[in-house]
């Protein structure tokens, strides 16, 4: 085949591919579901990458997004500008990561073996890995109650039944595991399923609500009653803005897990910036202007779309029925893509030839479970304030280490073969590279005490009284957290010249194909 068929891709046909498969089958750093992606495997479009976010971004915890803030004292458009400009700035980290998923077709945990090294990658692997746990139980509750609201429709006694929200919880869990088996060609399929879907719920809730709300403009006058504190806007903006960065920090990571099937880097560019930041926006809003109609309707705020469907819809039970499953579909589909794939990855790294993506699967369905997902979603301070913005710093400074090295000092050069070798260039000390630890330490520490202070302050509402100068810095999580570490590992590697690739001529001399451009 003509090379400029693979003009996307880090290998020059699918024979080379091949050969370098073969290399490398024996090492334990391999199995099949970390093994690069071929031609074949490509077939991903634009729609796919652009559902793909569409599914992940039309769920509850995005509906609510904007209560924490406009609780805290935003206005409603302080709160979408903030949600808007988050979601602009963590398509930046995507896009940077998401091109080396389609280039070399590795999934994160492989790819991220380059700048932390074989063994280091299990640290920044497992530390999404937990986080995606933490988000599966959230989303996994949420469908639990609206299961449980499914359940009081049908049968009127089902509110008198001891633990019914627990038994829907697991009930919501167990059919999750069994779509765990599918894998990713099957999160592909309910993707694209789900996505026009859910953009017709979306639109049929806004419907009813400038209906029932008289209008926009009333609805969005209204909307001043969803304010119950009063933070200055800029008090509250960095760590709102790095709340909503934080939302989606860890898929950014992880995302090379999807583009490693996508058929162009086309594909995936285009379907992302469609895909994600409009969607967030669009849903958002959704979910101001309806809770803003519910304050016309109700004289109350109610923004938990499961109990307002219940109450609009309690007199029709066919309509309820047919919302709830729309619910549990977008719950469903959030879960599947955002919190299983990556984790199910991230725990096969652990032990290639033992642990296989199903079984990862399950290691995240199960430790979902312990991650009390009730008492992080019941609390809106301790869910964006201490949650999103505390292992949003950590993240982010893991993703500073991957893009400088990926992009600035291999300037997207990689040697695939070796990433799947105990002895190969990413070997580094004893599989780890001490400068990606160190940058990232260098990156956190910084905001640890803030932290600590926001994790053990009840009802922290993300402002701190009388902060110290450390204490404050926590304020603009990730953002300091990403620029501290990405200068960190910049400056050790350019002194240590630790993370380089091979030119052309170097390749040759030493007997090796020079890397593809």
């Amino acid at each position: 085949m003509e090379r400029e068929r693979y003009g996307d891709f880090g290998f020059t046909d699918p024979a080379e591919l091949s050969r370098i498969k073969a290399e490398v089958s024996s090492s334990s750093l391999y199995n099949e579901d970390l093994a690069p992606t071929g031609p074949e495997d490509r077939t991903w479009t634009t729609y796919n990458i652009a559902a793909l976010w569409i599914g992940m971004a039309i769920v509850i915890t995005t509906y609510t997004l904007a209560s924490g803030l406009m609780a805290a004292g935003m206005l409603w458009w302080q709160a979408l500008l903030t949600i808007s400009l988050g979601n602009l700035l963590v398509l930046v980290p995507m896009l940077l990561n998401a091109q080396a998923g389609t280039k070399w077709g590795v999934p994160f945990p492989v790819f991220v073996r380059a700048s932390f090294g074989v063994r280091g990658a299990n640290f920044a692997a497992i530390a999404r890995a937990l986080v995606a746990c933490g988000w599966f139980g959230i989303q996994t509750w949420i469908g639990g109650l609206a299961l449980s609201s499914l359940m009081g429709a049908v049968w009127g006694g089902w509110g008198d039944v001891p633990g019914n929200t627990a038994i829907t919880f697991m009930v919501f869990w167990a059919i999750q595991v069994v779509i765990i088996w599918f894998g990713v060609e099957g999160v592909k399929w309910f993707e694209a399923f789900s996505a026009p879907l859910l953009i017709v719920g979306s639109l049929a809730l806004l419907a009813w609500g400038l209906s029932a709300g008289g209008g926009l403009g009333n609805v969005l006058s209204t909307s001043s009653g969803l304010q119950t504190g009063n933070v200055p806007f800029w008090a509250l903006f960095w760590p709102s803005l790095a709340a909503n960065v934080g939302y989606w920090i860890t898929v950014s990571l992880n995302i090379p897990d999807f583009t490693r099937y996508a058929r162009s880097q086309r594909s995936q560019v285009v379907g992302q910036a469609i895909g994600l930041p409009l969607t967030m926006t669009a849903f958002s809003f959704i979910g101001i202007a309806v809770t803003a109609a519910t304050i016309v309707v109700f004289d109350e705020a109610i923004w938990d779309p499961v109990a307002l469907i219940t109450r609009l819809l309690t007199d029709v039970p066919i309509l309820l029925i047919i919302a709830m499953i729309v619910i549990a579909i977008a719950q469903i589909s959030t879960n599947m893509a955002a919190n299983v794939v990556s984790p199910s990855f991230d725990f096969s790294n652990l032990a290639p030839k033992y642990i296989s993506f199903r079984m990862g699967g399950l290691i995240t369905a199960l430790l979902g479970i312990v991650s009390f997902p009730w008492v992080l979603f019941n609390n809106v301070g301790a869910y964006i304030f201490t949650w999103l913005v505390g292992y949003g710093s950590l993240l982010g400074a893991i993703g500073a280490v991957m893009i400088v090295d990926y992009w600035i000092l291999r300037k997207r050069q990689l040697d695939l073969a070796d990433l799947y070798k105990h002895d190969g260039r990413y070997a580094y000390s004893g599989g780890w590279n001490p400068r990606a630890i160190i940058a990232v330490l260098a990156g956190v520490l910084p905001v640890l005490p803030g932290f600590i202070k926001a994790a053990t302050t009840p009802g922290f509402a993300g402002v701190f009284e009388s902060p110290t100068f450390i204490e404050g810095l926590y304020n603009y999580g990730l953002f300091l957290t990403f620029g501290v570490a990405a200068l960190v590992y910049l400056a050790l590697s350019m002194i240590g010249s630790g993370a380089t690739e091979p030119t052309a001529d170097q390749s040759r001399e030493s007997g090796r194909e020079p890397e593809t451009a």
